[in-house]
């Protein structure tokens, strides 16, 4: 019996050994198992309000205590040699990431900490900042936009530094703490430091685009798109000013109904189909093989059909908005007492312009859609369209994220897109040219689906499978940065 139990021993103590010894093989490609801690630091991140009011209005003690969490989820991020971390305008952070190859250009990941404000009895399943977890998903504000990013890439990091990783590329982890209105205190002072400091970037990497399926009819499986550009914003303030007086001798036409004519004009008169002439173009060009026929013919054909499938495209909001600028009207004041008239009625219009269409120009042709001098048009604020940047096959950073979607994700076909939305990624234009815009969810725009409704609305949610997947994303990102020139060809995962 003693001999049996030594012989069994002895077996046991090789095997164990075999298994150290392949797990030390493997190095840094070791796959990391999912730690309940990993969800635990998140669903903490989601219960800290940071919320953003406005420029001058934010939730300065949760950005402090989000400051704290970080340091507490992400303890060798923050002690290793190799990271710099730097508090940046109070709440904002800045790490700088060694690299052991200083002549490779270090790139740049971005992500912001704020959230806009969520209400429970907006119609909440479960209590915004509760992170509530119902059937694999975690509810809250930020689960979708951005808090996935920024503790999703800590994460990535983190686990990498525990295996005894050192980039050869450097790279910088910047998180804003006021993106949601508009970054001008965090993102802006990142930007005046590394200016300080004479940094220029590869590439850099912020939230934008996403998987997304049934975002087209006729689009034969997922597509990961990878925002090249942002369009513009506009914000016009219309406003028509009037002699007031008593509801029973009411003028011919009041403030109220002149101001209403205008923005009905506006809305019955959209800005001008443009698909074709920004990164659009280059959307359809990368899908074309994945649609069906006759589709498939039309967007391979794009110099002879661009008109009709623009056409197709303004049938739908979510896609209209990427054939032109699109016009909202988000605003409308005017009365104090229902007997009496107006002096004064305001509209806000906003509108995101097409990457083909300049700021002046929007502005010219509201003034002349409006076509009314009793209507004041005053720009409240506005910007042109984000440069495009490249996306050929020679293009590093765009090629480099496209390498890392497949090799986590090698069911998709990845192509350019354009971002509708603003980040704080436009601050970085000076900086460096390239500028990407992707984050790793998948999305289901099916029939009647409430996902978009989802980000900044009610109910915003993610699933751990999903928040896995951004987390291995990051994780294959940072590795596949290592390499100086771009592979031939989609080879090989870095296990994780």
């Amino acid at each position: 019996l003693s001999k049996q139990y030594f012989y069994r021993e002895m077996l046991l103590r090789f095997l164990w050994l075999i298994v150290a010894v392949l797990c030390l093989s493997r190095g840094t490609n070791k796959r990391v198992a999912r730690s309940p801690s990993q969800w635990s630091r998140t669903r903490k991140a989601i219960r800290i309000p940071t919320v953003s009011y406005s420029p001058t209005d934010i939730n300065a003690t949760a950005l402090h205590e989000f400051s704290r969490l970080l340091r507490k989820a992400f303890p060798t991020v923050f002690s290793s040699s190799l990271v710099q971390h730097e508090v940046v305008a109070d709440y904002s952070h800045l790490f700088t990431v060694q690299g052991s190859q200083p002549d490779l250009v270090p790139y740049m990941l971005l992500a912001h900490i704020d959230v806009v404000p969520a209400s429970e009895s907006d119609g909440w399943d479960a209590p915004p900042f509760s992170a509530k977890e119902i059937d694999n998903f975690i509810y809250g504000r930020g689960t979708l936009d951005d808090k996935e990013c920024v503790m999703g890439m800590l994460q990535a990091l983190e686990y990498l530094l525990l295996k005894g990783y050192r980039p050869q590329r450097g790279f910088y982890i910047g998180l804003g703490h006021d993106e949601e209105v508009s970054g001008l205190n965090g993102a802006l002072n990142i930007v005046r430091l590394l200016k300080q400091r004479n940094v220029h970037l590869s590439f850099l990497l912020d939230e934008g685009l996403l998987v997304v399926d049934g975002v087209m009819k006729g689009l034969d499986g997922p597509a990961a798109l990878i925002g090249v550009s942002e369009k513009g914003s506009a914000t016009v303030k219309l406003s028509v000013t009037s002699a007031p007086g008593h509801s029973s001798m009411p003028p011919r036409e009041s403030s109220i109904g002149i101001l209403a004519a205008a923005v009905k004009r506006l809305e019955d008169n959209p800005m001008p189909m443009l698909f074709g002439q920004g990164p659009e173009r280059g959307t359809f060009e990368h899908l074309a093989h994945k649609f069906i026929f006759p589709i498939r013919f039309l967007a391979s054909n794009l110099w002879l059909f661009a008109p009709i499938v623009g056409r197709l495209l303004a049938l739908k909001p979510e896609t209209n908005a990427f054939s032109r600028t699109t016009t909202a009207v988000t605003m409308f004041n005017a009365g104090v007492k229902v007997n009496v008239l107006p002096s004064v009625a305001e509209a806000y219009v906003n509108f995101r312009i097409h990457s083909a269409q300049s700021l002046q120009e929007v502005l010219d042709l509201v003034d002349s859609t409006v076509g009314d001098q009793r209507v004041k048009v005053e720009v409240v604020d506005g910007f042109d369209p984000l440069p495009v940047s490249s996306y050929s096959e020679t293009s590093y950073g765009f090629q480099i994220i496209k390498k890392s979607i497949l090799d986590v994700f090698p069911q998709l076909t990845v192509a350019p897109g354009i971002c509708v939305a603003n980040t704080d990624s436009r601050h970085f234009k000076d900086l460096v040219a390239d500028i990407y815009r992707f984050i790793p969810i998948w999305i289901w725009l099916k029939p009647h689906s409430p996902f978009l409704l989802r980000i900044h609305g009610i109910n915003e949610r993610i699933s751990k499978k999903n928040y896995e997947d951004i987390v291995g994303f990051y994780f294959t990102l940072i590795q596949n940065c290592d390499v100086k020139e771009l592979p031939e060809t989609h080879s090989g995962v870095h296990e994780f």
